[in-house]
Formats: structure tokens, sequence, C-alpha cells
């Protein structure tokens, strides 16, 4: 193999890598006829996601008859803000509400105005019936607004977007919004490639997409993406995660992609455009009939800067993108709801060169295709008991290739995986409890096939092999078996969890892992405090798994180290407050601390997308974090995030394979964890100056993150290197003194104005200035940890929107 430099951060670096092309439409249809089989022949799946619940309102004249009407209901602690229609026999289901207080209004000609409090904290549907009143011309009502911007009721913390705020929020480079909304948050960073790293974890991020967990890498250098138009709300846990949820916990990211239903069609259309060559679309429709919903969406995106380029020239980074997806619901009865969907997605894209890559003619391409089914099943057995459950199919495949002018080696992969996923829960309602009780079961057969070719041996060790294959699978079993009780006590609300959960991969290991959230409100102070304590089992990243655990790896070189990838253990704990003041605004602060045994990493081949797992024998991290919430204070609305974070890893390492020089790992001594970033700083503050129009002025801020140089040359030589192999520009924003990226200061504006609005459609256009500082943003360094990365210049970004 090629040398590698192994730092104190456990990178290997070698050189770059493609994946090959695959015949996707002939996947395509034979997981399509597959997904068909699989979903007639399941009769049970979850619906529900953690945390959630369902609100069936009725509205009636005096006379007791259905009324047809418009109701708000807004909820400030979760940012749901919405205006929905009943149907014509005056009913309206709010489905995946989440735990909250809720203000309802209602404003119908002739009748005198309605607003109610109504609190959701229970997964089974609550029903609600609105008696209006006639008002007469001498008749004067005053409607007070609840404080909806804190939830008495919440356990512990997790942070809420909502679908004005998703809507509304600036434009993203193609293929990573929904990463750039998380990323928002406090204790979040993102490195090279909007790989999302919470608290200091490490590939460690779980997105749940309508109640389904993906615990693959979600970046957009390894799966498709979702685009934020596709999605309605997102939850954000880092600590107090429910039992409900583990395998990957560093962070859980719940995404609800399913709109409510509404009498009749409904749509949106959205076209973007900007810098870089970028150009999108995106369609959604729905029709709801009856007890009928039928709905599909499709998006289509391009960029010349898809991932993080590596130098400021931006070589060899064109991307495309696109998705497909269905869904059809039945309300079967009044306790019983079917639904099913499809989601289709591929993403095909270049991989940006370095300069003497460049040079060599060097081009490097990849793509990712997924395609996932899903059948869900609701059954409300009484006011007291809910059954749900959820079944899903899945194919996934990664591909990578390098041209014949690739240097100084040709590197070709085919990474591919199926998986079934079943899960089924059972919620009671009972008193102060409500008890959920739920098991889960998820296969996977993965599929490696790896090849390279050196193309300039005299990069590497003599011994080194000039052609290498690889080809292996092996089924990936895990099971689970998990219970919660959410306590109501007065003002004292606990979320006690247990959690079993089983591996079998390349090691089988089994653990239970109790968790606790448990909270305090004082009414009088609007203040809610909170402590919470996760023990977390989680399992190693299974790209190229087995090829780091198979012994033909060890021929490349006879100097070696192999060790199993074990998953990780730890103890999370977290204690903070929730503290409203006058009524507007919302202060969230919070100290975690956070210790990991196995600490999980990955070792990226410069900044490609083919990487390694590997673990170190424990981490320690921790810091404090606080964001200021104002969601509409006469015509402003904002948020203010600060985190300090601060992470050390211990040697030795405990998983993963070395070759060469590498194997000589030191075994003991500590160092900062990649994402040792101690400040960041994210806001945004908007103003709306009239009905239809505003402005808004955002700020990003970060310390810069810490980076290994090993030199074994003169220090002058080893600068010189750089500057060749990555510019001046980025080398001058590298303090080699202390190891850290220099800060970065940027600037964004953004103004939206809407065109047309009517009871029928209504059109908003959105310009959004980022980076105006221009400032060249170096992320990570010097094929380091995750290559180099240089987030965007300058850029313009213009979108459209059309609801109807």
């Amino acid at each position: 193999m090629p040398p590698m430099e192994y730092s104190k951060s456990g990178t290997v670096h070698t050189s770059h890598a493609l994946f090959g092309a695959s015949t996707l439409t002939s996947r395509f249809c034979a997981f399509v006829g597959k997904a068909v089989f699989f979903l007639l022949s399941c009769s049970w799946s979850l619906l529900s996601q953690s945390n959630t619940g369902e609100l069936r309102l009725k509205v009636t004249d005096p006379s007791g008859l259905a009324v047809k009407t418009s109701i708000q209901i807004v909820s400030e602690a979760s940012q749901y803000r919405r205006v929905l229609n009943t149907d014509d026999q005056g009913t309206l289901t709010l489905q995946r509400l989440p735990y909250g207080v809720y203000q309802v209004r209602i404003n119908q000609p002739g009748f005198a105005p309605v607003s109610e409090s109504l609190d959701v904290h229970s997964s089974i549907p609550t029903e609600h019936s609105i008696g209006l009143t006639v008002m007469t011309q001498s008749e004067s009502v005053t409607v007070s607004a609840p404080n909806t911007l804190i939830n008495p009721e919440q356990a512990g913390s997790v942070s809420r977007i909502g679908s004005d705020t998703i809507q509304n929020r600036v434009s993203s480079v193609p293929g990573r919004s929904i990463q750039d909304l998380v990323n928002s948050q406090p204790g979040w960073l993102d490195e090279g490639n909007a790989v999302l790293h919470p608290r200091g974890s490490e590939y460690q991020t779980q997105f749940v997409i309508d109640g389904i967990p993906l615990i693959d890498n979600r970046s957009p250098s390894f799966g498709p993406q979702i685009e934020a138009e596709d999605v309605q709300s997102l939850s954000i846990y880092t600590a107090g995660i429910p039992a409900e949820y583990g395998r990957k916990m560093g962070g859980v990211v719940e995404v609800n992609t399913l709109r409510d239903a509404q009498p009749g069609l409904h749509g949106q259309l959205v076209l973007s455009g900007g810098t870089f060559d970028s150009a999108g679309a995106f369609a959604q429709g729905q029709y709801s009939r009856g007890k009928h919903t039928f709905g599909a969406s499709a998006s289509g995106g391009m960029t010349s800067r898809y991932l993080n380029p590596v130098v400021v020239q931006n070589y060899t980074n064109r991307g495309t993108l696109g998705d497909f997806s269905a869904n059809y619901q039945r309300d079967l009865t009044a306790n019983d709801r079917l639904r099913l969907s499809l989601r289709h997605d591929l993403s095909r894209y270049e991989l940006p060169n370095e300069q003497l890559q460049q040079a060599a003619g060097q081009l490097q391409t990849a793509d990712n295709l997924e395609t996932m089914g899903i059948v869900s099943y609701q059954h409300t057995f009484s006011s007291n008991m809910l059954a749900d459950l959820r079944g899903m199919v899945r194919d996934n495949a990664n591909d990578f290739h390098s041209n014949a002018n690739s240097t100084p080696i040709e590197i070709l992969q085919h990474n591919r995986f199926r998986e079934g996923y079943f899960k089924s829960n059972l919620a009671i309602s009972h008193g102060r409890h409500e008890i959920r009780v739920g098991v889960e079961s998820d296969s996977l057969l993965l599929h490696e096939n790896f090849n390279y070719s050196i193309t300039d041996p005299g990069q590497y060790d003599p011994n080194t092999p000039l052609t290498f294959g690889f080809a292996a699978q092996r089924p990936d079993l895990e099971q689970a078996v998990y219970v919660q009780d959410l306590i109501h006590l007065g003002h004292w609300t606990a979320n006690v969890g247990l959690r079993w959960d089983h591996y079998q991969l390349m090691v089988n290991r089994q653990v239970l892992q109790p968790r606790l959230a448990l909270s305090r409100y004082f009414p009088s102070a609007n203040l809610i405090v909170h402590f919470s304590y996760d023990r977390v089992f989680q399992t190693p990243s299974f790209e190229n798994l087995l090829l780091s655990s198979a012994t033909a790896a060890t021929t490349l070189n006879p100097v070696s180290l192999q060790l199993p990838v074990s998953p990780s253990t730890g103890n999370y704990y977290e204690a903070g407050l929730t503290k409203v003041f006058a009524n507007t605004v919302r202060l969230d602060a919070n100290y975690f601390r956070r210790i990991v045994n196995n600490f999980a990493d990955d070792d990226q081949i410069n900044a490609t997308t083919i990487s390694f797992p590997i673990s170190f024998r424990k981490a320690i991290i921790y810091g404090a974090e606080a964001k200021l919430d104002l969601p509409e204070w006469k015509k402003f609305s904002g948020f203010l995030s600060y985190s300090y974070e601060l992470g050390n890893a211990w040697n030795p390492v405990t998983g993963g394979l070395f070759l060469g020089d590498d194997a000589d790992i030191p075994s003991t001594g500590f160092f900062a964890v990649s994402q040792d970033q101690r400040n960041t700083v994210r806001g945004r503050l908007r103003y709306q100056p009239a009905p239809r129009l505003w402005i808004a002025g955002g700020v990003q801020f970060d310390s810069g993150l810490p980076f290994e140089f090993q030199c074994s040359v003169s220090p002058d030589q080893c600068i010189a290197d750089q500057v060749k192999t990555y510019g001046q520009q980025v080398v001058d924003r590298v303090n080699f003194d202390r190891g850290r990226i220099r800060p970065a200061f940027q600037l964004s504006a953004s103004a939206g104005v809407s065109l047309y609005k009517s009871e029928r459609a209504n059109v908003h256009f959105q310009i959004d200035g980022q980076n105006l500082t221009n400032i060249v943003d170096v992320i990570d360094f010097g094929g380091l940890f995750s290559g180099n990365a240089i987030g965007p210049s300058r850029s313009l970004a213009l979108r459209l929107t059309t609801n109807f």
C-alpha cells in the first residue's frame, strides 16, 4: 500500500479514489419487485415517532351541525404554526404533533372568536370538540393567547425546527439543506462535505425518516439526500434520548416528511438557482378525499460545487441529484390507519482534485442509489391503548471510480447493502403514566468490492503489491427490546427507560442501557430545570468494515496491526434549564459531559468518500451550549446560539487496520478529537417592515478545528510543499504553531417578498447572500482527518416558491 500518515487523531492518509458506476435501471426494477412482495406480506408496522401525538378536532355550530372552517394551531416551543381547514364533517386530524401546549384559534364569520389551549402529552389520539357560539352586533369578545413558548411537561432537552423556519431558511448547496438546518443548532458541527458531528461524535448521527431509523452515513458524499422542501418538521436530540432509539447515539434527528391531510388538491412548486451554476426544482402534491390521501414529490438539482473542494480553484466538483417519493394513507376505520410509501433517491458527482492531481488529468467520480419501501399500520384499541408497527426494505449502493490518469493510485469500489427492518410498539396511558413497549429487528446483507492499481510505484513502499482486490459479503443482524415510562407528577416530569441491544457482525455483543430524563417546572418563574443520563451502545460504522477486518488486507504489507472494531459504550450526562422572559424570549442552556469507551472514529482516504472504521480506548467530551429564541416580537424574530466544546481521546487504538510504519501506534497519551472546536456561534435576525416583505441578517463564527501536521524535513520545506499542494490562500488560513485552523467569521443576508397571495395560492420569492465577508473558509486542513475541505466563497441564491 502507499505510505500512510498516522496522526494522533488516528487518521490514515492514502491517495485519492473513486467509485465505479452501476446499472441503475435494472437494480431499481428488481428492488421494486422485492419491495412490493415484502409490503404485501407485512401486516403490521410502526407509524409514530417518539414523543409525538395526534389531535382530532371537530367544530360544530350551536345546533350541533358541522362547520367547515379554518383553524390556526400554534406552539412556539415546537415551532409549529399551521392554518388548516376542517372537512365537510367539521373534522380535522393533526398527526405527528410534538408533545407540548398548543393554541387553537378559530375566527369564523358570524360566530364569536374561539381561542383554546390544548395539551398534547400522549401518543394516543386526543379527541376534542369545539362548539361555536353566535356573536351579536353589540357583543365584543377579547381573546387572550396562552404562552406556548415553554412545554411544562418536557422531560429533557430537544430542539425543534418547524415548517416556517424550513421554508424561510437560508439556501444551501444542493444536497445539504437538512444538514445546514441541523448545523444551526448548538452542539452540532459539520466537517468536510457536511458530515455532522453532534457533541464530538464521529459518524454517530441517526436520521429517523418518518419513524424509520437510518444508521448509515447520510452526508452528501455517502448517501442521497432528502431536500428541506420535502420536510415538514425536525426534532433533534443530543441528550435525554428516548429508549426507543439506539445503535447510533451521538445525535438523533427525527425527520417528518408527511403532511396533514387537507380536503382536495394541495401542493408546492419550488424553483431555485444561484452561484456555482446551481439549479434545482421541487414539486409536491397531495390529494385527500374522504378516508383516502395520496401524495407524491419529486426533485432534481445540479451544481458545480457539490462537495467541499480541497483547493480554492474548485476543480472537478460537479454533481447532480434527484429523488422521487409517493405515499398513500387510508383510514380504514376510526381506529385503524394504513400507510404505504416508496422513495427513490440518487446522486452522481465528481471528487475534487488537488492542484497536482488536476495537472495530471485525474478524474474521480462517484454515485449513490437508494430505494426504500415502507408499510405502516396503526390500531387504537381504546382511549388508553395504541399499537403501531412498521416494516421497511431498502437497497443502497455506493460506487467509486478512478480514471487511468489518477495519481498515484487508481481505485475502484462497489459497496452495497440490502436491509430489512421491522419495529412494533405498544403505548398505554394509565393515570400519570404513558408506557411504551417495543421491539425492533434490523437485518442487513453487506457487500464490499474493492480494487486498486498503482499508477506511480515510486510513491509506495517497494513491498506493496501493484494490484489488490477484495470482495466479501456478510450479514449484520441486530435486535432490540425497550420499555419507557413518561411520568407526570405535578410539576415534575420523568422519562424513565431501559433498552437492550444485540449486535452481531464482526463481533457479538449485547448490553442493557438505562435512560433517565427528569425535569421540574416552576410556573411563577416560567422556568424548567432538567437533568438526563443516557447509557449508550453504539455500533461501529459498517462502511468498509469487512475489508478492515479481513486477514487478506494484511497481505498488503508484512508489518501490520489488525484489531476488530467493537461497539462503543458510554455514559452521557446533561443538566440545563429553559427560561422564558416576558413571554417573548426563550433561553435554553445546557452543560454536558460524555465518557465513551472504544471511542468510534473513521479513517477517511483524503477527501474521497472511502473510509474505514477505527476506535480508541476512550474519549471524554464536555462543554456548554446556549440558545436564545425569539419566535415573534413586534416585527422581529430570530435566534442566537453559542457552543463551547472540548474533547480528548486516549490511546491506544482498540480497533481498525493499520499497515507499515503506521502499525507502530502509541500505547499511551491523549489528543484533542478532531471536533474540538472551542467556540461556535450561529445567529439570525429577521425584520418584517411590511406584511408581505421581510429582511434578515445572519452571523456565523467558528474558532477553528485542530489538525495534526507531521513533517520529516525542515518546517519551511513542509510549508512550501503544502503551498504547492493546496495553494497560498489555504496555507495562510492555518496556524502551524497552534495546530489549529484560524477563526472564521461570516455574514449572510436575506430578503423575501410575497408576490401573490389569495385563498387558493401564494407565491413567495427569496434571495440569499452568504459568506459576505468572502473569507477562505478552511474547514479541515491538509488531508489529515477528513481531507482538506474549504467552505463556499461569497455566493448568491434565489428561490421562488408557489403553494396552492
